[in-house]
């Protein structure tokens, strides 16, 4: 039964698309077909990452939610961008970062229902055994369906008190959509704190299981989004980290 795994945050900056590229990427290194969509249209930037140029996304998940194309039209196969061979596939439906596309989306809007159906197409005809969902920050129509139609949705915070505050009213509607398995993933964490009181608090705060702690990291900033970073730093402690994730998203 393929999984559907959305992985949102209450505010932005919180290192939401790099955690999705890299989890995906972790997942699909097991034999695994992945699909990855950025549903986050106002502000895309996940195809940096996977080493798409925008000069080649002819067609865009914009293209499919105007009713331009077939959702798989835009769907870009960027295994071998990040190195991934044999069983191991990686695909991904960017948005537009045409400015037009963007000013088009934020003054019309579209129908989130085409969303749903357009996972559910994706899933089907590129036979995928995992579909992550990079969303937009914030609560939205949009949100609300991603979390709804999740087997797995993965809140990602930062130690910090506006993320506090965010993530506590995400976790009480996610509750309400009786979202099926929810996990909590801490990022940027100073090196200063105490990472077990940190997870204590937490998972006593929410009442939800952390399932990884990421420290901030020069190296990943060093990176600038140029790459996946478990693939260039398999070794790291935030390679490692993922693997852990990885395992309880797979279970």
């Amino acid at each position: 039964m393929p999984k559907v795994v959305s992985v949102h945050s209450y505010r932005g900056g919180t290192g939401k698309s790099n955690f999705t590229a890299n989890l995906a990427t972790t997942i699909a290194q097991h034999g695994n077909r992945v699909g990855v969509v950025d549903t986050d249209v106002p502000s895309p930037g996940i195809h940096n990452i996977f080493g798409l140029d925008p000069e080649n996304m002819h067609k865009t998940l914009n293209n499919y939610l105007w009713g331009e194309s077939q959702i798989e039209e835009a769907a870009y196969d960027v295994s071998a961008n990040v190195g991934l061979s044999g069983d191991s596939k990686l695909f991904l439906v960017p948005s537009s970062v045409r400015a037009d596309d963007i000013a088009r989306v934020l003054k019309d809007g579209y129908d989130v229902r085409l969303l749903n159906d357009g996972f559910r197409k994706l899933v089907k005809n590129l036979h995928l055994d995992y579909l992550f969902i990079d969303t937009h920050p914030g609560l939205s129509k949009e949100t609300f369906l991603s979390i709804a139609i999740s087997h797995v949705l993965i809140l990602i915070l930062r130690p910090d008190k506006q993320d506090y505050q965010g993530t506590a009213v995400t976790v009480d509607v996610a509750r309400q959509l009786k979202v099926r398995k929810l996990l909590l993933a801490v990022n940027k964490v100073h090196s200063k704190l105490n990472v077990d009181a940190l997870k204590q608090k937490i998972e006593e705060s929410y009442d939800a299981p952390v399932a990884g702690i990421f420290p901030l990291s020069e190296d990943l900033v060093q990176l600038a989004s140029e790459g996946v970073f478990c693939l260039r730093y398999p070794d790291h402690p935030i390679s490692q980290e993922f693997r852990k994730v990885a395992q309880r998203i797979m279970e």
